[in-house]
């Protein structure tokens, strides 16, 4: 886990009510009565999942026996936290993070249910994955393997299949859809590599891997393998301009460098 990231929520936190009393009651609810960054998560994700199905204390408990079992996915939301506040310009603290930005949140909610599809409670895992659409506008299947230091950036509309893998810090803005061709079965969906950078509204479509530290270009279809430190751009999508340097998910340039 990045060092002191729940010591400077917890910093972000009372500063935040020093400018702001009437924030008071929901910020010592999520964060400031809270001894650490996996009991803040859990009461956070359980209040923004629970319905008339399922409470949010029934749901807490759930997300709590995954941290407990799984303590590697409260090390990943850590690096996540990072991760958005070193790449989006419009984040400035950490608190906002966890508090307000659904791209974060639905990553969290999918982490559980990853969770949950592993140890063969797959009907909880897909009613998890459900809520997840329903509340932040993610849909991401529970089997979808995920790596840490992950962002969405806004997320409305983010579609991510069965059989995708996305491995660390890949950086993913709205309307991306990592999805299958057609009505195939087995292994269909696109495998991420690290460092890449996905970019507003593209269609990654198959079993197809996008190579490590590539940049897929707005608006972009892309059905074929993408080269490693490649830009691809178009419907359906061409290799453009010149090599991407390492991890284009953290400089966040979506800009198509020219020959």
């Amino acid at each position: 886990m990045p060092e002191n990231i729940w010591e400077q929520l917890q910093q972000e936190a009372r500063e935040l009510i020093g400018r702001e009393p009437l924030m008071a009651s929901y910020v010592y609810a999520c964060v400031l009565n809270h001894k650490s960054l996996s009991s803040a998560l859990s009461y956070l994700l359980a209040h923004k999942l629970a319905n008339y199905v399922m409470s949010a204390v029934a749901i807490r408990e759930l997300i709590d026996t995954a941290f407990r079992e799984s303590p590697g996915i409260v090390d990943f939301a850590a690096c996540d936290i990072q991760a958005v506040y070193d790449r989006d310009a419009a984040t400035s603290a950490f608190l906002p993070v966890i508090l307000y930005l659904k791209g974060y949140q639905s990553i969290q909610v999918h982490r559980v249910a990853h969770f949950l599809w592993n140890k063969g409670r797959r009907d909880l895992a897909l009613y998890l994955q459900s809520r997840n659409s329903e509340v932040f506008g993610v849909d991401i299947h529970p089997a979808c393997v995920m790596g840490k230091g992950i962002m969405f950036d806004h997320a409305t509309g983010i579609v991510i299949g069965e059989t995708t893998i996305i491995e660390d810090d890949v950086s993913i803005m709205q309307s991306v859809t990592l999805g299958g061709t057609g009505n195939e079965q087995g292994d269909r969906h696109p495998k991420i590599r690290s460092g890449v950078l996905i970019s507003a509204g593209a269609k990654v479509l198959g079993n197809i891997e996008v190579g490590r530290s590539a940049k897929v270009g707005a608006g972009s279809v892309v059905l074929r393998d993408v080269p490693e430190h490649t830009t691809v751009v178009g419907v359906p999508a061409h290799q453009i301009g010149r090599p991407c340097p390492d991890n284009p998910s953290h400089t966040m340039n979506q800009l198509v460098d020219s020959d």
